[in-house]
């Protein structure tokens, strides 16, 4: 599928499921190139934008975020914003889990898993990671279903729902 093709694929579904961005023009200092988290929303420049499978990591931080802070996703948010007001473990857990709902969202709309673990992201684990998920294991997808959002009796990476709405004080 082409780029634009993905692209377009990648925006209906963040409009179906009620996941907050725009489109917008960005500047150079953004954490990856053509994204921004800006006050709860996922700004995208297509024009910057280098790997549209970026689009579904960063739209899962949204989607996993404890919902009640979700409107204080802002900036780089490992550097400013939830950083400072949360423990490191439960910010690594909600990246974590933001990775297995990116793989959850790709499978979904009919990607390889390669949009996401592009050869430019994850440290160089990206081969391994693509291993992991397409032979059941993979990180963060038993916090899916502690949020209650995967489906358990189907398995990952079946989701229920693709936005967080169980906050860990319920």
């Amino acid at each position: 599928m082409e780029r634009t093709q993905q692209l377009k694929v990648i925006l209906s579904f963040l409009t179906e499921i009620g996941l907050p961005y725009k489109l917008s023009n960005l500047g150079d200092d953004t954490f990856l190139p053509g994204l921004q988290h800006r006050q709860g929303r996922l700004e995208i420049d297509l024009n910057k934008l280098t790997y549209p499978g970026d689009i579904l990591h960063e739209a899962g931080h949204y989607a996993v975020c404890e919902p009640t802070e979700r409107h204080l996703l802002d900036g780089d948010i490992y550097k400013t914003g939830l950083q400072h007001s949360r423990p490191k473990q439960q910010m690594m857990g909600e990246e974590m889990a933001a990775t297995a709902w990116s793989v959850a969202a790709a499978k979904y709309l009919g990607f390889s898993l390669d949009i996401v673990f592009h050869e430019a992201g994850y440290r160089g684990a990206s081969e391994s990671l693509i291993t992991a998920f397409e032979h059941g294991g993979g990180i963060g997808h038993p916090l899916l279903n502690a949020y209650q959002m995967s489906c358990p009796d189907k398995g990952f990476p079946t989701m229920k729902m693709w936005i967080r709405t169980v906050s860990w004080n319920q």
